[in-house]
């Protein structure tokens, strides 16, 4: 959530790696667009390489002020190679809608999207480590941190949590209708956006859930998109 600690920092600049050239009217820059953007998200792609073979990892992430976390099994090929200060490229990408023009070249999408670039960095703190895995479960559910045992020993050990400052970030947004030629207006051709969201349903009880329990009612507040 945008804070009035985010609204101090100032809005990104582009750089060489990050300026927008195709469809630049599209680009975004100002924080607060930036920050909505990865809040509304939940599942981010991190592009690395190692040894010359690029990969690209999904992984659930959340953000922190001007940082975003993301973690996994301290095993994980990904987390010890980011970990070690390789240049790594986060990105979220969220999809609107379907633009379907009146010709195929004119089609697209209506979404936002978000490509952060630099390098990570490893959380080794206790305590630091498990304030970032609360944020992460209270991004899931507010209130879930509460709601669950506390968290093992060894399964601390087990995972590796990671954060990378947000200061090297590209925007782009596509809202709106098609733009077509101006002679295909005339067309009898359906246009328009078919608005795509995702949807949080109803919750599923897990079937050895004890009898009695009830839904908590933090499971109304998930929001995704």
């Amino acid at each position: 959530m945008t804070s009035s600690k985010d609204a101090q920092l100032p809005d990104f600049q582009p750089t060489q790696r990050t300026k927008i050239k195709r469809l630049f009217q599209r680009a975004v820059f100002d924080r607060k667009t930036v920050y909505e953007i990865l809040d509304a998200g939940l599942l981010c792609h991190v592009g690395y390489v190692i040894e010359g073979q690029p990969y690209v990892t999904s992984t659930a992430y959340w953000r922190l002020d001007d940082r975003v976390y993301w973690h996994g099994s301290s095993v994980s090929k990904m987390l010890k190679a980011v970990e070690k200060g390789i240049d790594a490229c986060f990105t979220v990408a969220l999809m609107d809608g379907l633009v379907i023009a009146r010709s195929g070249f004119h089609s697209s999408i209506n979404y936002r999207s978000v490509v952060a670039l630099g390098q990570a960095e490893k959380i080794t703190g206790e305590a630091e480590k498990l304030a970032a895995l609360e944020a992460f479960e209270g991004r899931l559910a507010p209130g879930l941190w509460a709601d669950q045992r506390p968290v093992h020993k060894q399964e601390l050990k087990a995972s590796t949590v990671l954060s990378m400052k947000l200061e090297e970030v590209a925007c782009k947004v596509r809202t709106g209708p098609p733009g077509d030629d101006e002679e295909d207006y005339d067309l009898d051709i359906w246009a328009g956006v078919v608005p795509i969201s995702t949807v949080v349903g109803a919750p599923e009880d897990d079937p050895r859930l004890k009898a009695g329990i009830p839904q908590p009612d933090y499971l109304k507040q998930i929001k995704i998109g």
